[in-house]
């Protein structure tokens, strides 16, 4: 399930709050073992990834690097490639 979640810092465009929250969900999903939490727990599970993304985000708003942004595009195709070199298929 971690290997869902992407590298978010230094993306031209930026990661959007949406990305930022979606790589929480996944962690705290890992975390709990729980991909949809029971009525018991779901205000503990959305409070951690609320947290989690807040935390996440300021992480990545306060990263410097002297790298150029990396495109989304060309990334995604680089991932897609070693994919199908992986498992034979594209």
């Amino acid at each position: 399930m971690c290997r869902n979640i992407r590298p978010l810092h230094n993306f031209e465009p930026p990661a959007t709050e949406d990305e930022v929250r979606a790589a929480a969900l996944q962690f705290v999903r890992k975390l709990s073992g729980y991909n949809t939490p029971s009525k018991i727990n779901e205000v503990a599970f959305g409070r951690a990834v609320d947290e989690i993304s807040a935390a996440a985000a300021r992480l990545i708003d306060s990263l410097v690097t002297l790298s150029p942004p990396k495109n989304r595009d060309v990334e995604r195709e680089k991932t897609a490639l070693l994919s199908a070199q992986r498992f034979g298929t594209r």
